[in-house]
């Protein structure tokens, strides 16, 4: 008997740390569960809303007394990006809806915020996206449609659109079923979550 996997809504900005530490946990309590992630998108500052600067003491205070600790107790490898100011990701998300027609949307999420947040790399910039979806085995020159063609970026403003009529205000926000999670939750949450689901 086969049975439709539980879906998973996670409301994510690649340039959060928390959405890669819940990545982190969203595995943990899916374990051995039939279960479908799908990624969203939620812009923390949309263009021209300035972006984070890692000198300036905002972030830095926030990594030390927050991100590091839960990085620490997850295992997960983490580190603040040197990348001033940090890129707007409006076109990491056409890359995103791009991967998801392919199939990889959840490999594209996860390998763009590890480039972010372990390789110090600007996923603001077309080659370092080209290169993840080159390294996924997905065509690099699709980004450049995507970038410019109104239906994907109407897409976007449509999944953005949807989000704020969610009420969503945080990253990363979950939704199983009519469960919701705003900020990361726990791994046992998570599970009884999807389990109550079932």
């Amino acid at each position: 008997m086969s049975t439709t996997p539980i879906k998973i809504q996670v409301w994510t900005d690649f340039v959060c740390p928390f959405c890669l530490l819940g990545e982190a946990i969203i595995e943990k309590a899916i374990e051995g569960l039939e279960v479908e992630i799908e990624w969203m998108p939620f812009e923390l500052r949309p263009y021209p809303t300035p972006t984070l600067k890692p000198e300036d003491e905002y972030l830095p205070r926030v990594w030390k007394a927050s991100v590091y600790p839960m990085a620490e107790r997850l295992g997960v490898p983490i580190q603040l990006p040197t990348v001033s100011p940090q890129p707007y990701t409006r076109k990491a998300f056409l890359g995103l809806q791009y991967a998801k027609q392919q199939g990889k949307g959840n490999e594209y999420t996860t390998t763009v915020m590890k480039a972010f947040f372990q390789q110090n790399l600007n996923i603001g910039e077309d080659q370092v996206l080209k290169n993840i979806l080159a390294n996924l085995g997905l065509n690099p020159a699709e980004l450049d449609e995507f970038v410019n063609s109104p239906q994907a970026n109407a897409q976007h403003d449509a999944d953005l659109q949807y989000a704020k009529q969610l009420g969503i205000q945080a990253v990363p926000s979950l939704a199983v079923g009519e469960q919701f999670f705003s900020g990361v939750p726990s791994v046992q949450a998570l599970r009884d979550a999807v389990q109550r689901e079932r």
